[in-house]
């Protein structure tokens, strides 16, 4: 139980990791965002606001000083008025200023400084008795000068906290494209890597199942598949595995008990078949033609259950490795000829043609002619009794320079095998359908067939179509 959601484990801490480092870079982007709108916000509140509003005073002052100098010379009520206006002003935007301190804003101390004179300025005014009121309303020229050199020395530090806010506004804006770019980089990494483990993790195991699946199918129950994932793979290897054992032994059972009814069987059916043999002979007497021809029949069927026998014991033979093949060099050409010699008696009582191409100086192969011989016979015979009746068979032996091997081709122009039945007729007991009720048989030959050529470090494949005949080609090792 603390393994069946392995899988879904790995990909859920694959997802968590994305989603980790997707909103962690959307929170850096954030933090980064809001320090460049809080600089942003102060140079728009702040800055700005002190460097228009210390222009104007600047210039409110140097009205006030030229409506004075005006109204000195000219007397005009109009200047007067004009004069305290500035003033007005002047005070309007040395408020404002004044007005970002309240608000926790932090501003230069010449501002703070140029307040404190311009109230202790109003307040001498007021201590003052009243002679004439409209001479006691004006600035000195000294002091409007101080003002405006202290509002000047206020504008350079503003200048300079712009220049300092827009460079840190820089560095903020590429602090935030660099940890984006960072975070999408990571995100690439880790979904790439991620994704490489994870379908490394899964594709391995399929593919060993797979292979082990094949290997089923190809009767080859030796060989265990190797899975280390302590997941759900790793229990469905161990399950495979067990139903494979368990395969394997049911079949090696199946075999010992198939071979020991052959060798069992097989000395009683000699003695029955030479008893029946000496009684057509007329050894223990003699007998009538009805007889004879019952007694015919019986050995005939005797003597097929004994081929039987044999090829059964043959299969378990070649299956434990029992029978050594003993190679040696030998001319193909010979190997075929003997073949069709053996098959003539079938092929004419068939009215089947044939007929054998052998290509010039072709090499010797490396085999045992018993075996080798076998295999021929049985391919041609297949041949030879699946063609229709006037039908051809070809055999072709021709050198394949390309791999060093000898290729034994046998084509017939019979039924055909359907293509999805072709990797299953060199299984034991396997028969096609579309033969199974048409001829004798119990699917040996072919396997056996099999066993002998890959025991010569040889091939056997076959190629048809169905309808269009059946290819069967054999490749030898060249002596």
């Amino acid at each position: 139980m603390k393994i069946r959601h392995r899988i879904t484990n790995k990909l859920f801490a694959w997802y968590f990791l994305l989603v980790l480092i997707f909103y962690g870079t959307i929170l850096v982007f954030y933090v980064n965002v809001q320090k460049i709108m809080s600089i942003s916000e102060d140079i728009v509140n702040k800055n700005y606001k002190i460097s228009s509003s210390s222009k104007k005073m600047i210039e409110d002052l140097l009205n006030m000083e030229e409506n004075e100098q005006k109204y000195r010379i000219l007397k005009k009520k109009n200047y007067l008025d004009y004069f305290i206006n500035a003033q007005k002003d002047f005070e309007t935007n040395l408020n404002e200023i004044l007005q970002l301190k309240s608000n926790k804003t932090l501003i230069s101390k010449d501002w703070i400084e140029l307040d404190n004179s311009y109230r202790k300025f109003l307040n001498s005014l007021k201590d003052t008795k009243e002679a004439d009121s409209s001479e006691l309303l004006w600035v000195p020229e000294e002091m409007i000068n101080e003002w405006i050199q202290r509002i000047s020395k206020a504008r350079l530090q503003n200048e300079h906290d712009v220049e300092l806010a827009t460079r840190e506004l820089n560095h903020q804006g590429q602090m935030t494209v660099k940890s984006g770019l960072i975070g999408l980089g990571v995100s690439i990494i880790m979904g790439l890597l991620g994704s490489i483990f994870l379908t490394r993790s899964m594709i391995l195991p399929i593919r060993e199942l797979q292979k082990g699946i094949k290997s089923i199918a190809k009767e080859s129950l030796s060989e265990q598949i190797r899975i280390r994932a302590k997941d759900e793979f790793g229990e469905l290897a161990a399950a495979f595995n067990e139903m494979t054992f368990r395969l394997k032994e049911e079949e090696r059972m199946r075999s010992d008990f198939i071979s020991m009814l052959s060798h069992e069987t097989r000395t009683p059916l000699t003695s029955i078949r030479e008893s029946v043999n000496m009684i057509v002979e007329e050894v223990m007497g003699p007998i009538n033609d009805r007889q004879r021809k019952f007694l015919e029949i019986s050995s005939s069927e005797i003597g097929r259950i004994c081929d039987l026998m044999n090829h059964l014991i043959q299969v378990s033979r070649l299956e434990s490795g029992v029978i050594k093949i003993q190679p040696y060099p030998l001319d193909p050409s010979i190997l075929v000829s003997k073949c069709r010699y053996h098959l003539k008696p079938l092929a004419e009582s068939n009215d089947i043609t044939v007929k054998i191409e052998i290509s010039r100086d072709i090499p010797l192969v490396m085999g045992d002619p018993e075996n080798l011989q076998q295999v021929i016979l049985n391919l041609m015979g297949n041949a030879i009794k699946f063609s229709p009746r006037g039908g051809r068979v070809l055999v072709r032996v021709e050198p394949d320079e390309n791999i060093q091997m000898l290729r034994v081709s046998i084509s017939d122009n019979g039924p055909g095998i359907p293509e999805e039945e072709q990797s299953f007729i060199f299984n034991k007991y396997y028969r096609a359908k579309n033969v199974r009720n048409h001829s004798d048989g119990v699917g040996l030959g072919l396997s056996i067939s099999k066993h002998i050529i890959e025991a010569h470090n040889g091939t056997i494949w076959v190629k048809s179509a169905l309808g269009h005949g059946s290819t069967f080609e054999v490749r030898l090792p060249i002596a």
